[in-house]
């Protein structure tokens, strides 16, 4: 089964935001065996349902959605569910999503640890 990933960001007015994404996008499709599609908020494209319909062409059987924020604020609690809503309408397979990025220990733990590295290099 093709599992379809997309990456979702918040989105920046400054082209050069989505830099550090696209590296990111380009690790995991290293790693991941089925496709993977970045996806913005706002300000950038593709939105969540161009990313989701794009996998879908890739032949994508279902998609995992992960949301590349530190935490569980207003856009993920009220922005975000309309969107996915209308992704899983477009796509027409099963689209699931896990946890903010940030609610996860080993994202912290990495973070903690380049905060205390940066006191080294500093």
């Amino acid at each position: 089964m093709h599992t379809g990933l997309v990456l979702f960001c918040h989105g920046g007015r400054d082209a050069r935001w989505r830099e550090p994404f696209d590296r990111l996008k380009a690790i995991v499709e290293k790693r991941h065996p089925g496709p993977v599609e970045l996806a913005f908020l706002e300000f950038m494209s593709p939105d969540l349902k161009a990313a989701c319909a794009a996998l879908v062409e890739r032949d994508a059987e279902r998609i995992v959605v992960v949301p590349l924020f530190l935490g569980t604020g207003g856009h993920l609690r009220k922005d975000f569910p309309p969107l996915v809503e209308s992704a899983r309408r477009v796509a027409g397979i099963p689209v699931s999503v896990v946890a903010a990025a940030g609610d996860d220990s080993a994202v912290l733990d990495a973070i903690a640890n380049y905060c205390l590295q940066s006191v080294v290099e500093a």
